[in-house]
């Protein structure tokens, strides 16, 4: 078997039946496609042509990337969903990492602002873990490198759930259970700060979106879509201006823009000087893959639907100084408008079918 087939063989080893108390209904998983060469024409009977250039920007990778430092392995992968789903890695003992990533809402939690171990709404809404493994900046204003980096951050964040990094390892040195577990993830390394993290950021990178209508279009299979959605893609790469951020097999450019919402949130911007204007209130552009159920929308959360999406982008954002230059109001006519719809609709990949871990 090959190091590639190793890697998606993984990420789909480890995801199961997700009970019903999730939301999630128990469906088979369909991994990650594989790249394949797409012969003939596009779409060449429906009148609908996409070029074979453009449908291969779209394309899915073929491997999950891990650091050199941290390996993907099965033993990581089940440590780190134990310890995702394990309440007491907070200071109250009721809030874990999936109480806000939740498998049933696309691995977010379905709310305008996320809500920690206090109860106070968070400023910002919570971001889906799916794909993560691809990112280059984690958090919406793009504060952490690495999974390894960003695991620490919830864990610590007094609102989110609100534990000490090194109380967090005396708990879990202190649950017998554990111990295995860490050994056979990390031998002879034991239950320390670095092998924790790294064991929640290897079951995030096995989190990866199923495969989509949309990807089977893209490697062949023109009924997988609708005609609708098909002149819907040409409206997200053309008239909709879409794809000048939502770009790549993720829909993401994994930068950072100021989209013009009335937020005074400045974002980026907490991090870059003043005179770097285009930082401020600049956020992550996030993945458009699996969003039917991560609404609402915007890293405030302040859109419920797409229509309100699309409003806003017809509008062109608030106008200051910083806003970006990708922000360009827009035109879109009813059929148009529909189409877009629909193409964004098949993105929607079946659910991860994820085995509650039993926790030690």
């Amino acid at each position: 078997m090959t190091e590639t087939r190793f890697f998606i063989l993984l990420a789909f080893a480890i995801v199961l039946t997700v009970g019903t108390a999730a939301g999630v209904m128990p469906r088979t998983p369909q991994g990650p496609a594989l790249t394949s060469a797409f012969a003939g024409p596009v779409s060449a009977a429906t009148g609908v042509h996409v070029s074979e250039d453009l449908k291969a920007k779209y394309r899915r990778p073929e491997a999950i990337p891990a650091p050199p430092s941290n390996p993907l392995t099965p033993e990581k992968a089940e440590l780190g969903k134990t310890l995702f789903f394990d309440p007491r890695l907070s200071r109250t003992g009721s809030v874990s990492c999936a109480s806000c990533h939740q498998p049933g809402f696309d691995w977010g939690d379905g709310l305008k602002r996320g809500v920690g171990v206090t109860g106070v709404p968070l400023p910002r809404k919570t971001p889906t873990v799916l794909n993560a493994a691809w990112l280059s900046a984690l958090m919406w204003d793009g504060r952490a490198g690495t999974l390894e980096q960003q695991a620490v951050l919830p864990i610590t964040a007094e609102h989110e759930m609100g534990l000490e990094l090194e109380e967090a390892v005396t708990r879990v040195n202190a649950i017998d259970g554990y111990a295995p577990l860490f050994e056979a993830a990390y031998p002879g390394e034991g239950i320390r700060a670095e092998t924790l993290l790294g064991a929640l950021a290897s079951f995030q990178r096995t989190l990866v979106s199923g495969e989509a209508p949309f990807d089977k279009w893209i490697d062949g299979d023109e009924a997988a879509i609708s005609e609708a959605a098909k002149r819907g893609f040409l409206v997200f790469n053309e008239a909709g201006r879409c794809a000048k951020c939502h770009s790549g097999w993720r829909l993401t450019d994994d930068s950072f823009h100021d989209i013009g919402l009335e937020s005074e949130d400045i974002g980026r911007g907490q991090f870059a000087p003043p005179s770097v204007v285009i930082m401020q209130h600049a956020f992550k552009t996030p993945t458009l893959r699996d969003f039917r159920l991560s609404g609402p929308y915007m890293h405030d959360g302040s859109m419920a639907s797409l229509d309100e999406v699309i409003e806003h982008y017809e509008d062109g954002g608030k106008k200051r100084p910083s806003l970006s230059p990708e922000m360009q109001a827009i035109t879109l006519s009813a059929q148009e408008r529909a189409d877009l719809i629909a193409y964004l609709k098949t993105l929607q990949g079946p659910p991860l079918d994820v085995k509650m871990p039993r926790l030690p």
